[in-house]
């Protein structure tokens, strides 16, 4: 005979256990759906998109902006970037559910009803533009606007599903960080603004087109007609290739506005990394090799976090 009895529920013995239990149930709940609302917003891309305004505003200010417009700047840039990314996992949530990169979002595994999510996106988008409209000026507010509806109705709804050139013509939204935080210290964009904005524009075919060499299979599975997926290898390295030389080229052509040998130097040595990394990659695709182009995606976000870094000292100096 087992010497083990059960106690009954209302026991004194079972009273606590019954209480804590329900109460750590709770917790953990409320921490999961946090943590799905926030992985909608795809902090680490946001992560990214500030570490080009912060440098471009520094630049613009001639050293160190207002803190306080700093800090508008980045949480106002923030929750765009965070608006603009929900709003995207809504409208891709059909293709996201056949993907295996992305089926375990939110929206595919249900932890966030689409109707939530949409509401959520919306939300933030009007509170990032009104913080901006209150405490910036109306060319950084427009710019901060025009970036989301383009990135969610242009880019998400309408080219990622119907062009191979999808990158190409969605690359304002990512470069537009940079021309949000100049306009936002100065009220206008000078040149350096564009030679900035067209450093992270032309960045981000090489960097993108690594990422959809990796998971080629899965947007042909989504029908997502990625370059990768429609066209020949030939045609991605090639665009690879011209694309991190107009990269470079673009840092090089900021040296002569203003910079000094701090910033020229550095966009010399790591956009040549840049460089030689992109070719190897294609050399090795061309031969029919094994590539690892997630080096090349790791690589291209070292290579603009090191930039925005040279930026940002150069300012100060």
């Amino acid at each position: 005979m087992s010497m083990i009895t059960e106690r009954p529920v209302n026991s004194p013995a079972a009273g606590p256990a019954a209480e804590v239990a329900p109460e750590a149930g709770a917790r953990r709940d409320v921490r999961a759906v946090v943590s799905a609302y926030v992985t909608l917003t795809k902090p680490r891309i946001v992560e990214l998109l500030l570490v080009t305004t912060v440098p471009a505003m520094m630049l613009a200010a001639g050293g160190l902006p207002s803190l306080w417009l700093v800090a508008i700047v980045v949480v106002g840039g923030a929750l765009a970037a965070g608006a603009a990314s929900v709003i995207n996992c809504y409208i891709d949530r059909d293709i996201d559910q056949v993907m295996r990169r992305t089926k375990r979002r939110p929206l595919p595994t249900h932890t966030v009803t689409p109707r939530n999510a949409l509401v959520f996106g919306l939300v933030l988008a009007a509170v990032s533009v009104a913080l901006m409209a209150v405490f910036t000026n109306w060319l950084a507010t427009a710019l901060t606007l025009a970036a989301i509806v383009y990135y969610d109705l242009v880019y998400t709804l309408w080219l990622k599903r119907t062009t191979s050139q999808n990158t190409f013509w969605g690359g304002a939204c990512g470069a537009a960080p940079v021309l949000i935080g100049w306009a936002a210290v100065t009220g206008s964009l000078a040149p350096a603004a564009w030679a900035l904005f067209a450093v992270v524009f032309f960045w981000q075919m090489p960097h993108f087109y690594a990422l959809a060499i990796k998971y080629k299979a899965d947007y042909a599975r989504a029908g997502i007609p990625m370059l990768p997926v429609v066209a020949s290898t030939r045609r991605v390295n090639g665009e690879i290739i011209v694309f991190t030389w107009l990269t470079v080229l673009s840092s090089l052509a900021l040296w002569p506005l203003g910079m000094s040998p701090i910033y020229g130097v550095t966009a010399l040595v790591v956009g040549a990394v840049f460089i030689v990394e992109a070719h190897k990659l294609c050399r090795r695709s061309a031969r029919g090799e094994a590539v690892k182009p997630m080096r090349l995606f790791h690589w291209s976000t070292t290579y603009l976090t090191i930039l925005a870094a040279a930026v940002a000292l150069d300012a100060l100096l």
